[in-house]
């Protein structure tokens, strides 16, 4: 079987500007090309589709992700193929790849097999930009304000509360805590600081969740650097920042079209990651797409206690989203890692681990439907070493909870193995079931909504927090920031902060290491467990397997 990036450099693909005017009906003036095979799209002609109806949004979500794989974003792609062939106009919105993880462990973010977005090794590398562009306007407040305490520190910034660190989009846990201004007077003041990845930085959340170029400016301008001796916030404004942040970030802004192997448009636009960020792809991009096709599939990161929750008490609250369906995806070698299986055994059949492992697709199906309020089906990825015996014990233990089981062959077969889920997302959307719903209210306090949030989604018997995190929540909350949703940093791996805890854990306790403000982005970080902001390479990055041939081929990318 040949792999996803030689699958991907066989597609025969269109030339974008011709596709985008053809089946989206965009001007070619209010296209910007990136080559032949990506474009962005102007953020004026966005503005003229106001009045148009929106289609229907569907979130594609998995279990808690697995060494096994799921298929998450292949699923999407998959779907989106496969509801264009049943005559549903449809577009997809993906998050763009960092490079850090495409090095590293986690991979690209394109899909696999037949249902993926192209030109893959464009989008997983470098793609028109944008990550660059929001590293540098990161850096450039970060530069700004050691320019600041260096030129006398007219704001009284306290050298000890910089919470504004530095961000580099690779995997580099060298640069996780660092000294920065050593070498005497002309480097500036010696203080403590740090690297995040770029898919956890403020500025990103910011550009995900702006509605408008003048959104961006006022979010950046809110971003509080630290505070003065007496803890009141200094801001990208007081240090004047905010408009030179916002021309880095003016093209970015534009949405990036690309198309599928079947030559379907679609969205890639904004990167944050689920386990330390909010997980989903750029509000302007789902709603542009949510004017210009009948159905929106997006998908939100890692699992649905991560990315689908981040994603409705998140961005659906913020944006006025409203999905009118959901599916969760899972493998069956997935669910019987979750049943204590491990990776070398998991191509032989084995039903008492998978009744095991279900446990982990059943609360996160339970999770969208009765605390969230959507529709669910569920979405089986094929595997050659599946036996019928295991998928009909998936469908007989998901069925009789009223959700649809469906097994899906996009990987091997395009669209055309997933028509199946399109037939069952659509008759789901088309039923009005969908009621959203939200795992806390606005009002309640930022304690109670993490509480909220791990009692209900993770299955938690509570929350803790040492004496010195308690009383910053507080002073957030006394401070006026009460009112913002919480994004919780924690590992993908399991429903608790113990990546080794499989299944589906309950009565645990969720320890809150570190709260951060987003003022910008407007809500709250609540980092959690053992989970960093900057990830390490494996003992074999990927980066190790991928080269250049000596006509310029790439070879090694997944």
């Amino acid at each position: 079987m040949p792999s996803d990036i030689e699958i991907a450099q066989r597609a025969s693909l269109k030339r974008i500007t011709p596709l985008a005017m053809e089946r989206l009906g965009i001007p070619e003036d209010s296209l910007e090309p990136y080559g032949h095979y990506k474009a962005k799209v102007s953020l004026d002609w966005i503005d003229t589709l106001h009045d148009r109806p929106d289609g229907k949004l569907v979130l594609v979500t998995a279990i808690s992700p697995t060494p096994a794989g799921e298929g998450k974003t292949t699923t999407t792609v998959g779907l989106g193929d496969a509801l264009n062939r049943i005559g549903k106009k449809t577009m997809i919105c993906l998050r763009e790849p960092s490079l850090g993880p495409v090095f590293g462990l986690k991979g690209g973010a394109t899909g696999g097999g037949h249902a993926q977005v192209v030109p893959m090794e464009d989008i997983n590398l470098h793609f028109t930009g944008d990550f660059g562009a929001i590293q540098l306007a990161h850096n450039l407040l970060s530069a700004l304000v050691d320019n600041h305490l260096h030129h006398g520190n007219e704001l009284q910034l306290d050298l000890r509360r910089i919470s504004w660190r530095r961000v580099l989009d690779m995997n580099d846990r060298a640069l996780r805590d660092l000294v920065v201004g050593l070498g005497g007077a002309p480097n500036g003041f010696p203080r403590e600081s740090g690297f995040d990845i770029v898919v956890a930085s403020e500025v990103m959340a910011i550009f995900c969740l702006a509605t408008s170029l003048r959104d961006l400016r006022t979010r950046l301008g809110n971003i509080v650097v630290g505070t003065t001796r007496d803890l009141t916030p200094v801001r990208a404004q007081d240090l004047e920042a905010h408009g030179a942040m916002a021309v880095l970030l003016k093209d970015a802004l534009k949405p990036n079209i690309v198309q599928t192997l079947e030559n379907n448009p679609a969205f890639i636009h904004g990167g944050p990651f689920a386990n330390i960020a909010h997980g989903c792809n750029s509000v302007i991009a789902t709603r542009a797409a949510m004017k210009l096709s009948d159905y929106v599939v997006t998908e939100a990161g890692f699992g649905a206690d991560l990315g689908a929750e981040k994603f409705v008490d998140i961005k659906c609250r913020k944006a006025g989203l409203e999905p009118a369906a959901c599916v969760v995806v899972a493998t069956v070698r997935a669910l019987k890692y979750h049943g204590g299986v491990d990776l070398p055994d998991l191509n032989r059949e084995n039903l008492e681990a998978l009744e095991r492992g279900l446990a982990n697709l059943e609360r996160h199906v339970r999770n969208m439907r009765e605390h969230f309020g959507l529709p669910c089906v569920v979405s089986i990825n094929h595997f050659t070493q599946d036996t019928p015996a295991e998928h009909g014990l998936l469908k007989s233990r998901l069925e009789a909870q009223g959700v649809e089981v469906v097994l899906a062959r996009h990987w091997a077969e395009g669209g055309r193995g997933a028509e199946d889920l399109a037939r069952a997302v659509v008759g789901l959307a088309e039923s009005g079931q969908a009621k959203l719903r939200f795992a806390y209210e606005d009002s309640a306090p930022l304690w109670e909504k993490i509480r909220a949030v791990a009692t209900k989604i993770y299955g938690a018997a509570d929350i803790t927090a040492d004496a010195k995190v308690r009383a910053q929540i507080q002073r957030l909350q006394d401070g006026g920031y009460g009112s913002f949703p919480v994004c919780i940093a924690k590992t993908q791996y399991s429903f608790s902060t113990d990546p080794t805890l499989r299944g589906a854990p309950s009565g645990h306790t969720v320890g809150i290491r570190e709260v951060r403000l987003g003022a910008g982005a407007e809500f709250i970080v609540a980092v959690c467990g053992d989970i960093n902001t900057m990830p390490g390479l494996p003992k074999v990055p990927a980066a190790v397997k991928i080269d250049l041939t000596p006509d310029g081929k790439i070879v090694g990318l997944f």
